[in-house]
């Protein structure tokens, strides 16, 4: 799973997810892309479980790149423990993702290839997403 070696700060604040994405909005490394239409956190599992379903999708040809890393801890309290008495240990690791977000990108493959790569990574994720070509990608749809 993927999860930051080192962080400042054990446990973090919730925060909001509003607006639209303004950094990684772009294809960049590959020729095509996943983008983002809902806003979600995406946990390191559900990235872990789309890079194997396009990896196997591709077989041994093209090359993925993963645009999204979970540097966000998300604390959870035991079962059965009362409230207060502090915050719960971290348990699981996210990234935020907002709309128009270019999460996953494949290039060294046909486009058919790609966008069925793509369909089953994106079933694997918990939003809605879209197959985008280099060049051709806009914002989120907010």
């Amino acid at each position: 799973m993927l999860m930051p070696k080192r962080v400042k700060r054990r446990r973090v604040h919730r925060g909001r997810m509003k607006g639209i994405a303004t950094k990684g909005n772009t294809v960049t490394y590959g020729t095509y892309g996943l983008m983002a239409e809902d806003r979600a956190w995406i946990d390191s599992k559900q990235i872990e479980a789309a890079r194997i379903a396009m990896t196997r999708s591709i077989k041994r040809g093209g090359k993925v790149y993963i645009k999204i890393f979970p540097s966000k801890p998300i604390t959870k309290k035991p079962a059965g423990v009362r409230m207060g008495s502090g915050k719960g240990s971290p348990e699981y690791w996210v990234a935020v993702v907002k709309p128009g977000r270019i999460m996953f990108e494949i290039e060294g493959v046909s486009e058919e290839a790609a966008r069925e790569a793509l369909r089953l990574a994106s079933y694997k994720l918990p939003i809605k997403c879209k197959f985008v070509i280099k060049g051709q990608e806009h914002g989120g749809n907010e």
